[in-house]
């Protein structure tokens, strides 16, 4: 499960050493520590990350097939993630050691800034392969984050970008070594500490009011 920790004033989120797919204890979990950041006080950034193969592998599938009958409050509570998320009063960093594909790659997205492997692991949004349409919401959070002819190759063509491909497409903001995605993210974060408070959370609301009006849209979610 995620646990929460502190370097100086950057929190470090890590979102466990599995698959991180998002079971509904585990936005449950994120959820809680993004409370414990949000509540801290003083100068502040966030980074996520993960220990092992993959940064998170996106929607629980199993479990949902398990638990038809709450697939909309399910679908709500994702989209709530993405959206406290790209909101959040203070700068966040995704260091993305491992694979990080479709919702996973989504929440990558909801962050300030990516930090990504160079030489193994892939970022990929596989919805057109596996034939799951992108909710409105999702939809409007990686067009509101992507370059338009960016959005539309790793949407239409589920494309697997390496760390090199995804920083040449805008995807993330540094490709680095293994042993230098989290010192990376650490310190983009820290540089940008002070930023932390109600001013930054406007902004951010402002810049995305319209993708977190659709993310916030729990009576049609699937639109």
């Amino acid at each position: 499960m995620p646990s929460l920790d502190r370097q100086e004033n950057v929190f470090v989120l890590d979102l466990g050493d599995g698959e991180n797919r998002f079971h509904p204890d585990w936005i449950d979990a994120v959820g809680a520590a993004l409370d414990e950041v949000e509540k801290a006080e003083g100068p502040r950034a966030l980074v996520t990350a993960a220990t092992g193969k993959f940064y998170s592998n996106g929607l629980d599938l199993e479990w949902l097939l398990a638990h038809a009958d709450q697939y909309h409050d399910y679908v709500v509570s994702v989209h709530g993630l993405f959206a406290r998320m790209l909101s959040l009063p203070l700068v966040t960093v995704a260091a993305l050691q491992g694979h990080t594909f479709a919702a996973g790659a989504m929440f990558s997205l909801a962050h300030d800034f990516r930090v990504m492997r160079a030489d193994r692991g892939y970022w990929c949004l596989p919805e057109a392969d596996i034939d799951i349409p992108f909710t409105p919401g999702m939809a409007a959070l990686i067009q509101s984050r992507l370059a338009p002819q960016a959005a539309h190759e790793a949407m239409v063509t589920a494309r697997r970008y390496g760390g090199a491909d995804a920083a040449a497409a805008g995807i993330i903001d540094r490709a680095v070594s293994e042993e230098a995605v989290s010192s990376t993210a650490v310190e983009l974060a820290q540089a940008q500490v002070n930023k932390a408070g109600d001013t930054l959370g406007t902004i951010k609301a402002r810049m995305y009011a319209p993708v977190l009006a659709t993310l916030r849209d729990t009576a049609a979610p699937l639109g």
